[in-house]
């Protein structure tokens, strides 16, 4: 009961240290000093003077043992000791069988030196728990003996081998300093350490103890504190630091910047480009060493805060064009692909039309440069694409051909036969075949309402003279007439016969008195 309460105090000594962060692993060597009180276990050990149990303390007599050690890390999860000691074996004999014919103490000085090897399989934040194994050589010297007769003389001194074990725990109290608590024993090769030895049904001579300690904890290079995946060494070669996982405070540890992502550890944002290395390589998967991940000739951070282009995309939009061309060179949108709206992207206006991607009519002649290309036809950089003298706009509203110019003015004084335009002999009726000639004419008039002209009738030379004239004019008189049902006003159309006096050739044969029944069609005004 004695032992329990006794350690139930060393616990909660342990317990009430506020738990620290320190150095259990990587810590290269180590030394501290540790003491125990101990427990003998022997012939007499845990007995009261009744010589039937261990219900007091009337047995004991303080044992104790002070110890220096030395360790070194072998590997993460274990470490090598010397340990070295100065204590006291001590406690109470008694004799005899019922009652106590005689009684007396027994106290030994000990000098254990051993190597004992820990290991600690687990890596916790605070506190650092462990079992250990060893052996070793201890010298003992028996200073006061009971005086109870031994049957078999023991040795007053000499060297015996422990072999000790036991479970413990590290506390962290500071960044190097660790308060060891351990429960543990050892056992002799000895018989004599109590001062007694019976004839038989002896033990080995051995202990029980419960220590507390201070421990102070070296760095080898591989020390890792903050636990950033560098080493101690590693840490003051690149400048970061020791104690700190996220040095530049980017998000991303230390370890993790040099190991695996090759960025700088000391910079927010190793490529200067506006975004952290964190931002690269988590959220936008950016080059983390490249400003411009793209080649667009953008940093990244401009695309993602101020351009919202893409920085993985070097064509955002798809139109052709890379986006620093168009946020700096042509100044387009890199999220429109056809920014001025004409129906024709960006890079087909720059790379294959020549036009003004922020123009939608490049020529201003009223049409898109899209429409022009698509549409009409017609040449996006020329108002006029046939050069008839009158803008492509112009002709697609009024219904003319841009692509022809015969059609873009009618000049005064010039004939035009309407070719097409038939009439039987000696009649003046329009047939059906002749007013798809005239729809040509029509057109001509609506388009140019401004315009006055004139429409002369011939004949071939067969029949007379005057008869010829009149039937001409018949016939001139006929094509007006047809002109103005169409919704041409009268007063801009003039009909004159000439008969047979101005033949377009000579009238020889049945084919050219033909080409001679005619419709000419002349502007005037």
């Amino acid at each position: 009961m004695k032992k329990t309460v006794f350690f139930l105090v060393l616990v909660g000594l342990v317990v009430i240290c506020q738990l620290n962060y320190a150095q259990f692993k990587d810590w290269g060597t180590k030394f501290g000093f540790r003491g125990s009180i101990l427990f003998p276990e022997n012939d007499f050990a845990n007995l009261g003077f009744s010589g039937s149990d261990n219900t007091s303390f009337d047995w004991f007599k303080a044992s104790w043992l002070g110890e220096a050690f030395f360790a070194y890390e072998l590997t993460k999860a274990l470490e090598m000791a010397i340990n070295g000691g100065y204590g006291k074996y001590a406690g109470k004999a008694y004799g005899g069988s019922t009652n106590v014919i005689s009684y007396g103490e027994y106290e030994t000085t000990i000098i254990p030196i051993y190597l004992r090897f820990r290991v600690s399989p687990f890596e916790i934040k605070g506190w650092n728990p462990y079992f250990y194994f060893g052996g070793g050589v201890m010298n003992f010297n028996v200073d006061t003996k009971p005086n109870i007769v031994s049957k078999n003389p023991p040795q007053d001194n000499g060297w015996v081998a422990i072999i000790p074990a036991g479970i413990g725990a590290e506390f962290a109290l500071s960044d190097r300093v660790l308060l060891d608590f351990g429960l543990g024993g050892a056992l002799s090769s000895s018989y004599d350490l109590d001062a007694f030895k019976a004839r038989s049904n002896s033990t080995w001579d051995s202990y029980v103890n419960a220590s507390l300690g201070l421990t102070f904890t070296g760095e080898n290079c591989e020390a890792d504190k903050d636990m950033d995946g560098l080493g101690k060494c590693d840490e003051e070669k690149i400048g970061t630091d020791p104690n700190n996982p996220d040095t530049d405070g980017d998000g991303l540890n230390d370890g993790e910047e040099v190991l695996q992502f090759n960025s700088n550890p000391l910079e927010i944002d190793t490529d200067l480009d506006g975004l952290s290395d964190y931002d690269e390589v988590m959220e936008t998967k950016t080059n983390v060493l490249v400003s411009d991940s793209d080649s667009d000739e953008l940093k990244d951070g401009e695309e993602i805060f101020k351009y919202k282009t893409n920085p993985l995309e070097t064509d955002t939009d798809k139109d052709g064009l890379n986006d620093g061309d168009e946020i700096n060179k042509y100044k387009t949108d890199p999220l429109k692909a056809d920014t001025d709206g004409d129906g024709l992207n960006d890079g087909q206006e720059v790379n294959e039309y020549k036009t003004d991607p922020l123009m939608a009519d490049t020529d201003y002649d009223g049409l898109k440069d899209g429409e022009e290309v698509n549409n009409f036809k017609t040449d996006p950089l020329k108002k006029d694409t046939d050069g008839g003298t009158v803008e492509d706009g112009t002709e697609i509203r009024r219904g003319t051909d841009p692509l022809d110019p015969t059609d873009d003015v009618v000049k005064i004084g010039v004939l035009i036969v309407l070719e097409g335009i038939t009439f039987e002999t000696n009649k003046s009726d329009i047939t059906p075949e002749s007013e798809k000639v005239l729809m040509g004419a029509l057109k001509t008039l609506q388009t140019h309402s401004d315009i006055e002209v004139e429409i002369s009738g011939h004949t071939d030379n067969v029949g007379s003279n005057i008869s010829n004239q009149k039937l001409s004019q018949r016939r001139a008189e006929a094509v007006k007439a047809w002109l103005v049902t169409k919704g041409i006003s009268a007063g801009r159309i003039s009909a004159v016969g000439h008969g047979e006096e101005s033949p377009r050739v000579a009238n020889d044969t049945s084919e050219n008195k033909r080409l001679n029944r005619r419709i000419e069609f002349k502007r005037i005004k």
